[in-house]
């Protein structure tokens, strides 16, 4: 597939950031844009890399009134070398097209999808910051077009990508977060939309978030929508425990994404020589487990974060605190070898690097 490139006039260029410190996440935008649209005839079609500008949509656009909307997140960096690479874009593809899957929406080309990033950051490559734990966001999106009021897929849509210049994400360190077991809403049931990775699922964790936020927490511990007894995601995470040499995760069972941090967390740990379990994890023991100290440390794994260490559970009006309330040694070792692998300071041996 041919991606044509569109000039970039003057005026539509942007003064870029002068305090990488200061950058936050997902507050700025580069110059330029990936964008493709999709139709039944045509299939994929006038793919371009343009201007960052807004977009004129028709007021009965299907994705604003149906939520018919799929994203992924993944990251860009600049090393010591000037090397520009991604981290594991083609599980991105993958995941993406599981929820295109999912929301009956049409499977972008790994030549569009891949191709088409890697090209748009090349372009870009003056927008990555290079500072400890900064990065360049990609943001690959993708939204139903058609103009009408029906419950029903669309027939057009269209495929964007964004991308952001993001600081570290511990703006203090890479400190522990107070979590907050959540036990009257939910997140996602079986047979939803939970393993998708679209829109809904986020705008419908925002009120027992900012409940958490009132009581002191920094994020959600979700269980499950059937019994409100198994641990789900923490947040926009995956959540792991460990149990001295041995690192426990809920299974993947169709109301849990697929995090490809969570995905790269397991295989680094595994050749760390940590045993990992992939099973239901029972709110109930696991709180017994923290009482008992069984539970030496607990963190969750995603794209902005990396890994994120957690010091205290919430549970029915009782924090614990988990371990000795300081970030763990198997948590740190992860943490600094993921993202070692990431910025380059540690040999990839997985595969995992895509370079430019």
């Amino acid at each position: 597939m041919d991606i044509k490139i569109l000039p970039l006039p003057p005026e539509k260029m942007k003064p870029k950031y002068s305090d990488e410190s200061k950058l936050g996440f997902g507050k700025l935008f580069t110059d330029r844009m990936l964008i493709a649209d999709w139709n039944p005839t045509q299939g994929w079609h006038d793919a371009r890399i343009q201007p960052y500008q807004p977009f004129i949509m028709d007021p009965a656009c299907t994705v604003l009134h149906y939520a018919q909307e799929i994203f992924e997140g993944l990251k860009a960096y600049k090393w010591k070398d000037e090397s520009v690479v991604l981290f594991r874009p083609d599980m991105n593809l993958k995941r993406l097209n599981r929820s295109a899957e999912r929301l009956c929406m049409p499977q972008v080309p790994e030549e569009l999808f891949i191709k088409g990033i890697e090209e748009l950051v090349r372009l870009e490559k003056d927008w990555i910051p290079t500072s400890p734990g900064t990065a360049l966001y990609v943001r690959p999106t993708m939204i139903a077009v058609d103009p009408f009021l029906g419950v029903h897929p669309s027939e057009s849509y269209c495929f964007y990508v964004i991308l952001s210049p993001v600081g570290a994400y511990y703006t203090s360190g890479f400190q522990p977060v107070k979590i907050m077991v959540e036990d009257k809403y939910v997140r996602a049931a079986q047979g939803g939309t939970g393993e998708a990775k679209t829109g809904a699922n986020y705008a419908s964790s925002l009120k027992a978030g900012l409940d958490a936020n009132n009581k002191g927490y920094e994020q959600v511990l979700w269980l499950d929508g059937a019994e409100k007894r198994y641990i789900e995601e923490v947040g926009s995470m995956n959540m792991f425990f460990v149990y001295g040499d041995t690192i426990v995760t809920p299974a993947l069972d169709g109301s849990i994404l697929h995090g490809i941090t969570r995905d790269s967390v397991i295989a680094l740990a595994k050749k760390l020589g940590y045993a990992v379990e992939e099973k239901k994890i029972d709110v109930n023991i696991l709180i017994d487990d923290i009482k008992s100290g069984k539970t030496t440390e607990a963190f969750g794994s995603g794209t902005a974060a990396v890994i994120s260490p957690v010091d205290i559970l919430g549970y029915k009006e009782e924090a614990l605190t988990i371990g000795n309330g300081r970030v763990g040694k198997v948590t740190q070792k992860l943490y600094d070898a993921l993202t070692g692998i990431q910025s380059g300071a540690v040999s990839d041996q997985f595969g995992w690097i895509t370079k430019l």
